[in-house]
């Protein structure tokens, strides 16, 4: 496989016109003859240059409204053949094949024209046919031919063709070769999940192409003896933290993107309804508070937890203000998420300069339908996204007392922020905000000693005459299996409590709600979250 191939002939076919001009001026410098058809055949004419159309090339017409125009032996022959091969040299003789050592293709923007929602038929007509064949021709045919998918790459093809005297290196074929397939792989898998899922309506199809691209390699995973990278969904998609603008800090870490995802998600929550905060540290949130304005709202959500604040992670629903920035800037922060911010409060986190700065724009919809995917031994697990929800109207009242009108709003909180603490999840919540969260318990009783074990905590570092836990309502990710946690809330001071119900035991609970005066709805719906 020879090292270095002259390129004396090169077929460029391209939907985006970017850099075209410059590319072709190139490579008629170095001599090179260009084929082309359609508009950019057109766009290098009408550049001053001598283009040979495809048509004339082969001898055989474009037709049906272009759809067959490339798809010809002489193009393919011209792609695949190995020059270094005596039979396929025969061959491209008989037949007047000339060999083509430069193909320059970008597909047919299915993607665009979907993301447009655009008709049926016209998005079916974007399904390029002509350009993945001669690139997947020419990609395994690299020893001898390059291909370029991407007009970034034009400037390092120049290069490398300039220092060479207009020849490309095996390495920079192989390259290439590397980018296409993965690039014509990624095509037909955004063609194949618009096929299930849109035009065919299925949840679950046979095989799910997962077709994602890199964003940027990340310092390490987990731990520092981990690598990682961040991915982004190839093809329409939610806008999230990958999309967010960073203003300021360092290069946010694995961590840090797990946790801004979920502080992202729990503040989506909130985006229609009044300001509000969410405090989150490894993925489970350690505050959240609603209120008259975002510096209260802040100053709520730290309340309950101010320890575990310390070096976590902010966001807001709402656009960032001097006073909230300041608040926030007074403690170690690592990442704060707002939809943007004022240039006061810029000015002000331009003051910690590692602090990172994200700005979301709109919050992403908490409803949206989507999969969630994740890796286990042997195989994945594919879900719908946790996007249930329960109405007021739809809760059941199911002890003697009725919550009134302030317990009902503390239990509609305390729900909402659940869903997003990791099971046992325990939510106690007063008066807007969270006044103790207990995650991750393997016990739904331990959880809910934690919750209030923490709440007493921030009572004594707030110098509060009294627990919040008291008068609140508590919020619990699943049923109660047995009544022993239901009476530690009692015990903690709540008065009401929201739960899915469904337990065996659902009348012991019941009972023991009963005998301490407690009211209690059952949602009918579970929110696990591991």
């Amino acid at each position: 496989m020879p090292d270095q191939i002259k390129v004396t002939r090169a077929l460029l076919s391209v939907s985006d016109k970017a850099g075209l001009v410059d590319l072709g001026q190139a490579l008629a410098r170095h001599g090179v003859e260009l084929l082309s058809t359609g508009g950019t055949a057109r766009s290098l004419r009408e550049a001053g240059l001598t283009v040979t159309e495809v048509a004339d090339h082969t001898g055989f017409p474009e037709m049906m409204d272009g759809r067959v125009k490339t798809l010809h032996p002489t193009i393919h022959g011209g792609l695949l053949a190995l020059r270094d091969d005596p039979g396929h040299a025969a061959s491209m003789a008989q037949h007047g094949i000339a060999p083509i050592d430069l193909l320059v293709v970008n597909l047919y923007p299915f993607e665009a024209t979907v993301a447009a929602q655009r008709p049926r038929d016209e998005i079916i007509e974007n399904i390029d046919i002509g350009g993945p064949a001669m690139l997947r021709s020419a990609a395994k045919n690299h020893g001898h031919v390059a291909c370029v998918t991407d007009p970034a790459d034009y400037a390092a093809l120049i290069a490398e063709l300039d220092a060479n005297n207009g020849a490309t290196t095996l390495a920079t074929r192989r390259r290439l070769a590397a980018r296409t397939f993965a690039q014509t792989a990624t095509y037909d898998g955004m063609i194949a999940n618009w096929f299930a899922s849109v035009d065919q309506g299925e949840q679950f199809p046979e095989t799910l192409p997962v077709v994602l691209k890199r964003g940027n390699t990340l310092r390490y995973g987990e731990n520092p003896h981990q690598a990682a990278a961040f991915y982004l969904p190839a093809g329409p998609h939610v806008r999230g933290i990958g999309q967010a603008e960073q203003l300021q800090g360092k290069e946010l870490s694995y961590n840090n993107l797990n946790d801004a995802d979920g502080a992202l998600e729990l503040i989506a929550e909130f985006r229609d309804g009044a300001p509000a905060c969410a405090i989150i540290k490894h993925a489970n949130p350690c505050g959240v508070a609603q209120a008259a304005t975002l510096e209260q709202a802040y100053a709520a959500a730290l309340a309950c937890d101010p320890v575990s604040a310390f070096g976590g992670i902010v966001a807001v629903n709402r656009p960032l203000d001097e006073a909230t920035a300041q608040a926030i800037a007074a403690i170690f922060t690592e990442v704060v998420i707002a939809p943007g911010a004022d240039d006061a409060a810029r000015a002000v986190f331009a003051g910690k300069k590692n602090l990172r700065l994200l700005l979301t724009g709109d919050l992403p919809d908490p409803r949206r339908a989507g999969l969630t995917i994740r890796q286990i031994a042997g195989g994945f697990l594919v879900q719908t996204r946790d996007n249930g929800q329960v109405t007021e109207a739809e809760l059941r009242t199911v002890t003697q007392r009725s919550p009134t009108e302030a317990e009902l709003a503390d239990m509609i909180f305390a729900w909402t922020v659940a869903r997003h603490v990791k099971s046992n999840a325990i939510v106690y919540a007063k008066d807007g905000s969270t006044a103790g969260i207990g995650a991750g318990q393997m016990s739904r009783l331990d959880s809910t000693r934690v919750a209030a074990w923490k709440a007493k905590d921030a009572a004594q570092a707030a110098g509060w005459p009294e627990v919040r836990t008291i008068g609140s309502a508590v919020a619990s990710d699943a049923f109660f299996p047995f009544a022993d946690g239901l009476i530690a809330a009692a015990e903690a001071g709540a008065t009401a409590i929201i739960q899915p119900g469904g337990s065996i035991r659902d009348e012991e609970v019941i009972a023991a709600a009963d005998a301490r005066g407690l009211a209690m709805v059952f949602t009918g719906m579970r929110h696990f979250k591991h």
